[in-house]
């Protein structure tokens, strides 16, 4: 059996640092680095998640996704792969990335996330809430990042290569940095 921890996987609400600190840890780790929201975009003929939600409304989104989050755990190599904030809400998703990874679950509080989301941020699940939104939507996933975390990291305040950092010093030796 492969090792249960091979891929590093991130997880949070949107405006975390999933993909921002995912590409740097990649590099770091010297692995590929997969972003599932822009697997579904490039799977689904290269239309954007907010076009997506658009188009298929939120159900036919979740249902790529699940596909992406699929296809990224099946990676045959070690990859760091930035989970979409809602793929964790999937229970067959967040089975996936437990037992294919080591997940770490990135956190901010709500006012530094809608800072860094910001207002026009194009993001179709705070289109019509912004901030109260954000909230709403944090608290209805904070269950599912708890079940699914192996490690949680506090991004708020903090640069990225201190989070880098504090997520790699985190994770078992089995995935750890190159020698």
């Amino acid at each position: 059996m492969a090792d249960p921890a091979r891929h590093l996987v991130l997880v949070g609400m949107m405006g975390a640092g999933k993909t921002t600190v995912g590409r740097a840890c990649a590099q770091s780790l010297e692995r590929p680095f997969v972003d599932t929201d822009d697997l579904v975009s490039a799977n689904a003929g290269g239309v954007s998640v907010a076009e997506l939600f658009e188009l298929e409304g939120e159900a036919g989104f979740r249902a790529r996704e699940k596909e992406a989050v699929a296809d990224a755990c099946a990676s045959p190599v070690p990859v760091v792969i930035a989970c979409g904030g809602g793929a964790i809400v999937d229970a067959d998703n967040r089975r996936r990335l437990r037992t294919s990874g080591f997940v770490v679950w990135l956190q901010a509080p709500t006012d530094e996330l809608h800072r860094r989301v910001g207002p026009d941020s194009g993001r179709p699940l705070l289109a019509a809430g912004g901030r109260g939104s954000l909230e709403r939507i944090a608290a209805l996933r904070a269950d599912a990042y708890a079940a699914s975390a192996d490690a949680t990291v506090d991004t708020s305040g903090r640069t990225i290569p201190d989070v880098v950092t504090d997520v790699l010093q985190r994770l078992p030796s089995s995935i750890g940095a190159p020698g």
